[in-house]
């Protein structure tokens, strides 16, 4: 998140600095006691303020009521109590709760669409891929691309990357409508149910590609090898992606130039 900016004073307003501040470390210009004499309390030490009670509203008014057996009057109530009340609880709106799906994107200034990233967590730790989007979630959606170092369109969150200076123009890759986060959310296979029999008999489905997945993937790959063959340095730039990144000994990644 950026910094809040601060206020600035209204033209033509004068902005004191004041008397006692911080000189560095903890360390105030003057001490407690000093302050105690500069702003004069002792004037005020001791010296009680009568508090002003507020008039307070009658509960009951008294009123008259005729009839030698109805005693002359009665006691009744200013704000009457309601005649019916709910079983339940009102739901009370909150304006100021949040849902995550509300929240604003944002993203770091180094990671740009084309820009190589360092994949840091995950199944392809290590590998360098091309930045395309970000989607609505927040994540980034980066390719290998597949051919090169066996990378598919995947999602991750820029927390689990490094942003490289090397960058593929992709301003011709036209990306599928349908690649979302609804798109690589995973199906919720349902449990079968018991029979009789050995239980190890049921096997548990592994995951398959779809066919959908694997064309989006070649589309999006076809576009992606294009526009790095068009790089000057293309050779040079297939090579950086198809290789793993590490480090050696003595070797710090905050002292290191991406």
């Amino acid at each position: 998140m950026a910094p809040t900016e601060s206020k600035k004073p209204a033209e033509g307003k004068k902005v004191g600095k004041p008397r006692n501040y911080d000189l560095g470390n903890g360390v105030v210009r003057f001490s407690r006691t000093k302050m105690f004499h500069k702003k004069a309390i002792y004037n005020f030490v001791g010296k009680k303020v009568a508090a002003t009670k507020k008039p307070v509203k009658p509960r009951v008014v008294e009123k008259q009521i005729g009839g030698d057996k109805n005693g002359g009057k009665r006691y009744v109530l200013v704000q009457k109590r309601p005649a019916v009340y709910p079983t339940q609880d009102r739901i009370r709106k909150r304006p100021a709760k949040q849902v995550f799906k509300s929240h604003v994107r944002s993203l770091r200034p180094s990671i740009t669409p084309g820009t190589v990233l360092i994949l840091l967590a995950g199944a392809h730790k290590g590998k360098r891929v091309v930045f395309l989007k970000q989607l609505d979630s927040g994540l980034l959606l980066v390719t290998g691309p597949f051919g090169i170092n066996a990378c598919p369109l995947r999602r991750i969150s820029q927390r689990y990357v490094i942003g490289t200076q090397t960058k593929i123009d992709v301003s011709g890759v036209k990306l599928p409508e349908t690649l979302n986060d609804k798109y690589f959310k995973r199906q919720k296979q349902k449990r079968a149910k018991k029979e009789e029999g050995d239980i190890f008999q049921n096997k548990k489905e592994e995951y398959k590609v779809s066919e959908q997945r694997k064309a989006d993937q070649k589309a999006v790959d076809k576009q992606v090898l294009e526009s790095i063959r068009k790089h000057p340095d293309r050779k040079v730039l297939l090579a950086y992606l198809s290789a793993m990144f590490g480090l050696r000994s003595s070797q710090f990644p905050h002292r290191l130039q991406f």
